[in-house]
């Protein structure tokens, strides 16, 4: 979700009031570089939109790129809103992760509002988690990858109970471990919360306050949301995408950032953020995604168009 419009008074305090002032970052020493150092940005597009009457003409949010079996699978949001004002999922496939084509002509999921989706593979069965109209977080599954059922919105309640309160719940970045389904979501790019969850759709807060917030850096002082979890060394890490709230004349527009934990719950920023900063050309580029291709990292960004960087660092450096 990017927000356009002026933010409630409610949520605007309550990023500013859970913004703690302990909070630190780790010297960039503790990263390990095949995380946070790249090279240049592919030149040209590696996947971008069908053309001007496609209904996926313009690519928007969050897609999600997994290796398997051999083969690269893109997931990707499509829009023309001169045909309609829906959100629909589109998928790729690539023998190499860079020479993308269409899986088909149409939408995977017809008439239904796909959007920023993310991907957990699970006994057998893909969970899909996603936006749908409105920025509400919903849920889909298939056990082929290829027909995605719809199951509706996610119930997140809060600590006590109750449901949250009305409005967006968006860009939910989801993580499975021992049983528990972690869904990182944010309420209007103000910041990024925590649930879980042992039986699906019902998700309960870990804390009724972000688990990370905005600033208090420039680059991340006005919007965040989560784009992925990964596992890596031990350690927990979080690329998120942010912005300074400046107009793009201004040098404002989209970063990735980096955050780690050692617990899903206590996050800390990375000490040399952003990880990429804001593309002067291009400042809406942004939403990445990390895949491990065997030799080095690729972290690909997929709005408004799919581009990849590879890591300084192969895998015989680590």
């Amino acid at each position: 979700m990017r927000a356009t419009s002026r933010y409630s008074l409610l949520l605007v305090l309550a990023c500013v009031a859970a913004r703690c002032p302990g909070q630190q970052v780790r010297s960039e020493d503790s990263v390990p570089s095949e995380l946070v150092e790249f090279g240049p940005a592919s030149r040209d597009p590696l996947f971008a939109g069908g053309g001007p009457d496609a209904w996926d003409r313009d690519l928007r949010e969050r897609g999600w790129i997994i290796r398997q079996g051999g083969r690269w699978h893109l997931w990707y949001t499509g829009s023309n809103l001169d045909r309609s004002p829906l959100r629909l999922l589109g998928h790729a496939t690539a023998p190499d992760g860079l020479n993308w084509s269409r899986s088909g002509a149409d939408p995977v999921v017809p008439g239904a509002w796909v959007e920023d989706v993310c991907i957990v593979r699970q006994g057998g069965c893909s969970h899909m988690f996603a936006e749908g109209e409105h920025d509400i977080a919903h849920w889909l599954t298939s056990v082929d990858q290829r027909h995605w059922h719809l199951r509706g919105p996610l119930d997140i309640r809060l600590m006590d109970g109750r449901p949250i309160p009305e409005g967006p719940r968006g860009t939910p970045a989801v993580w499975f471990e021992n049983g528990v389904w972690h869904l990182f979501y944010e309420r209007r790019d103000l910041g990024v919360w925590l649930a879980t969850s042992r039986c699906l759709p019902l998700f309960t807060n870990v804390s009724d306050e972000p688990v990370l917030t905005c600033g208090p850096d420039e680059h991340d002082r006005a919007m965040i949301a989560m784009d992925q979890i990964i596992r890596h060394r031990g350690r927990y890490y979080a690329y998120y995408h942010a912005h300074s709230g400046l107009k793009p004349a201004e040098g404002g527009g989209w970063c990735t950032c980096l955050a780690m934990s050692d617990d899903l719950v206590h996050w800390v920023k990375y000490a040399r953020n952003p990880v990429l900063p804001v593309d002067p050309e291009h400042p809406s580029r942004s939403s990445a995604t990390l895949v491990f291709d065997g030799s080095r990292h690729r972290l690909y960004t997929t709005h408004p168009d799919v581009r990849v960087r590879f890591s300084v660092a192969t895998a015989s450096d680590r």
